[in-house]
């Protein structure tokens, strides 16, 4: 990089903090903030650790001062992932809020919500913390915007499943007392709640098979009217979207609802057997590419679709219908991926080929924050400390992927931040 460019950089790193820290009410925060922003963004390898940023930063920055800010100072993250939302969201113009579980791998017991947990990263139970993110996403960029901490069971008093060890662990670690667990699908939940609040309102929701295969997540978005598109199990029951109907009534008020004259399937045999029994029942696309993004190459598969109506608590159609969608990965190189969608019947079947890739390059892209950006080398062991750090790492990883697409545009970019009212949502319809 030229002297010049460098200069330039650095100018932008400050307008940019002095934005996203705007509410830190000291100017020793400020100063710390800007410092940690520094350390995640520097490109020499190695660890991003407070020590070894603060070794590699020099006399900038006196480690105390630095490991003080991140685990200890009284600063609310929320104030500033809601600016780092309000900034990136414009340049995004995301497609969906794609919830994404990070994993935080651990050696000792000693860290905050750390435990023995299956994780579908590693397929496997391992000692780690887990947290949720909620993310921007299009085919253009990436950014995550709001973090929650998974509380296992064995960290909450009131379970019965209670660690005696780690529930006195809860003090040390500084966990508010009325925090406990909580499923991670309601996590998410209250993740866009707080985001909607923000006026940050992509029209979609995607997530994996930990959440798709809850059914009061999906109840939950279909009730607030959101539009969602989640991974599945192929075990889950469904039933054909013209199961037979009967009114049925609830008080005094009839209504015509669903109910279950057949025993549903899964999904995996029912795709199967209506594709079979009836020409045209499926939409199909064989061997489809799609642009994934830039660094992301071209890939193909074959996908069909149709509508279904998930079975209820008691093996019954639910009332509305859904897309069922399901991918058979090229040359067959691995078993088929089930999606479900609410999205509206006359979607294109291509349009959700296309947000199924958005999922995938979604993936990458959280390595890439992994990876590049120090998320999992935190080594304090705060509730606060964690909340704090990765919403730092959403903001250095925000600002690089401005940088980036200022770069791409060939244009200057302004990166200040207008108010909230000005920023474009985009309503669900």
């Amino acid at each position: 990089m030229k002297p010049g460019e460098l200069s330039e950089t650095v100018l932008r790193l400050e307008d940019f903090a002095a934005e996203v820290f705007e509410s830190f009410g000291r100017m020793d925060q400020r100063r710390c903030g800007l410092a940690y922003l520094n350390g995640l963004l520097l490109e020499e390898g190695g660890r991003k650790s407070v020590k070894a940023m603060a070794a590699r930063l020099g006399g900038e920055m006196n480690r105390q001062a630095l490991a003080h800010f991140v685990t200890s100072s009284p600063w609310d993250p929320a104030h500033v992932l809601a600016q780092v939302s309000w900034k990136i969201q414009p340049f995004i113009e995301p497609s969906a809020l794609v919830i994404e579980d990070a994993v935080f791998p651990k050696e000792g017991d000693a860290s905050v919500c750390v435990a023995p947990q299956y994780t579908a990263e590693h397929g496997k139970i391992t000692n780690c913390q887990v947290g949720v993110s909620l993310n921007l996403a299009s085919l253009r960029a990436w950014s995550a915007v709001n973090w929650r901490l998974f509380v296992p069971k064995s960290w909450d008093p009131a379970l019965p499943a209670a660690d005696p060890a780690r529930v006195r662990r809860r003090v040390a670690c500084g966990i508010p007392h009325d925090v406990g667990h909580v499923e991670r699908w309601q996590l998410a939940l209250d993740m866009i709640d707080e985001v909607n609040s923000w006026n940050v309102r992509p029209p979609l929701i995607m997530a994996d098979t930990e959440y798709g295969d809850s059914a009061a997540f999906r109840r939950n978005l279909q009730m607030q009217g959101l539009r969602y598109l989640v991974g599945i199990s192929d075990s889950m029951a469904a039933h054909p979207a013209d199961a037979r109907l009967y009114p049925v009534v609830h008080g005094c008020r009839p209504e015509q609802l669903p109910v279950g004259s057949v025993t549903p399937i899964s999904v995996e045999k029912l795709i199967t057997t209506v594709s079979r029994a009836a020409k045209g029942a499926a939409a199909w696309h064989q061997c489809t590419p799609v642009r994934t993004g830039e660094g992301f190459p071209q890939q193909s598969a074959k996908f069909a679709a149709l509508r279904v109506r998930p079975a209820g608590p008691n093996h019954e159609p639910t009332r509305y219908t859904c897309w069922l969608l399901v991918e058979w990965p090229a040359k067959r190189t691995g078993p088929p991926r089930f999606w479900l969608s609410n999205l509206a019947t006359r979607t294109p079947l291509h349009t959700l080929v296309e947000l199924v890739y958005l999922r995938r390059r979604s993936k990458e892209c959280h390595r890439e924050i992994r990876d590049d950006f120090g998320l999992t080398h935190f080594e304090g062991r705060t509730w606060r400390g964690w909340h704090h750090h990765v919403a730092l790492v959403s903001a250095a990883h925000a600002f690089g992927t401005l940088q980036r697409l200022a770069k791409r545009s060939e244009e200057p970019v302004s990166l200040s931040c207008g108010s909230q009212h000005n920023i474009p949502t985009h309503h669900t319809t």
